[in-house]
């Protein structure tokens, strides 16, 4: 199974070794937008019912796709964490759908945005302005394609790495399943501190409770929102996790 890309999801440690063992430069054959756009929708499925979202749809691996069984040094791309709703995510979508106040007519970043599932929640939620940001640019052109598929116009997407970068003014900064590694982790705490302080950015965070996450000196300062329940699928691909909270990150705690 290839779409399960996270130490605390299953049968996944094997297969993601496989992956950065096999990595190279494979873009040259499949590099614009057009053929991205055409192998994504060759390569995954839509699907959104077994979600914490089931009004998002989205096109993500299952094990109707190909690539769910295929040997990883036949992926073209870097890893595919684009095609997997991850359960940080889920629940930073449902919290906004559920509040839509929290984000209408604000101006939005969605950092790690993946398959662009919070981005899309965002946009439905009357967002003024949104902007998806993913270092993978094939994650960019999903994230696009997956807005289409909710009758949205495509989010404006940006591949650079913009922890660190100078505040932009954003009124909310939504960021799920990105505490997955603790240097990753200490980057974001710094940054996220910076954009509060100089921008009055208002931050909420989507997490199950990852050890990297629970363990980080960050979690003494976020205020838990809510809690949903895993789907029994989610639950299967996330080796049990139950529930995926929501956070609002309060530096003055």
């Amino acid at each position: 199974m290839l779409g399960l890309l996270t130490p605390q999801s299953r049968n996944v440690k094997v297969f993601i070794k496989a992956f950065r063992q096999t990595r190279r430069a494979r873009y040259s054959s499949i590099s614009s937008v057009r053929n991205i756009r055409s192998f994504i929708s060759e390569n995954t499925e839509i699907v959104g019912e077994q979600s914490l979202t089931p009004e998002v749809k989205l096109r993500l691996f299952t094990p109707n796709c190909r690539f769910w069984r295929e040997r990883p040094e036949l992926w073209p791309f870097d890893d595919p964490y684009w095609a997997i709703y991850w359960p940080g995510g889920q629940a930073l979508s449902r919290y906004l759908l559920d509040n839509p106040t929290v984000c209408r007519g604000k101006t939005v970043l969605d950092l790690g945005s993946g398959c662009g599932g919070s981005t899309i929640a965002a946009k439905l939620c009357g967002a003024a302005h949104v902007v998806a940001n993913d270092i993978d640019t094939v994650a960019a052109v999903a994230t696009q394609m997956n807005c289409e598929l909710n009758g949205l116009e495509p989010a404006v997407c940006l591949s650079n790495n913009m922890i660190g970068s100078q505040p932009e003014g954003f009124d909310l900064i939504l960021l799920g399943d990105m505490f997955y590694e603790d240097a990753l982790a200490t980057s974001l705490h710094s940054w996220l501190d910076r954009c509060i302080r100089t921008q009055g950015t208002k931050v909420l965070i989507g997490d199950p409770g990852r050890v990297q996450f629970e363990e980080h000196g960050i979690r003494r300062l976020l205020r838990q929102l809510a809690q949903f329940e895993l789907p029994e699928s989610v639950r299967e691909e996330n080796y049990g996790l139950t529930c995926s909270s929501v956070w609002c990150y309060c530096p003055e705690l």
